[in-house]
């Protein structure tokens, strides 16, 4: 069984509690859950609400991707049309110098990667 502190303990309560608002359609709350969510890295809750339609809750997943350097959760959200995603994707390769990653979205026909590789290549 794994222990929680009582903040952490505090926040799962409160993240319940917004989820349960949330589905009741209480206003707001959705809001306030990505807000929460995002001030607690939680990416599993980021997801739930970004592949429910949540516009900001896919930003503030992508910005956490991108901190923490998670290139198969910025690859799944660029693979499923979202640009910002597909930036911070190259931007994240291009820093590790994945040359696998950016010929991959080079040959998806991203100009952006294309001109990456060409650079790291050139190296």
């Amino acid at each position: 069984m794994t222990e929680h502190t009582p903040n952490t303990q505090s926040a799962l309560s409160a993240l319940s509690a917004l989820r349960d608002r949330a589905a009741h359609g209480v206003p707001g709350a959705v809001d306030e859950l990505i807000q929460l969510a995002a001030e607690l890295g939680d990416t599993t809750e980021l997801r739930r609400l970004a592949d429910a339609g949540h516009a900001d809750a896919a930003d503030e997943l992508i910005q956490l991707a991108a901190e923490q350097g998670d290139l198969a959760e910025l690859r799944r959200l660029s693979d499923g049309g979202s640009a910002t995603a597909t930036d911070q994707l190259i931007e994240l390769a291009t820093e590790l110098d994945d040359l696998d990653e950016l010929r991959r979205l080079a040959d998806r026909g991203n100009a952006t990667a294309a001109e990456q590789l060409a650079e790291l290549t050139a190296e």
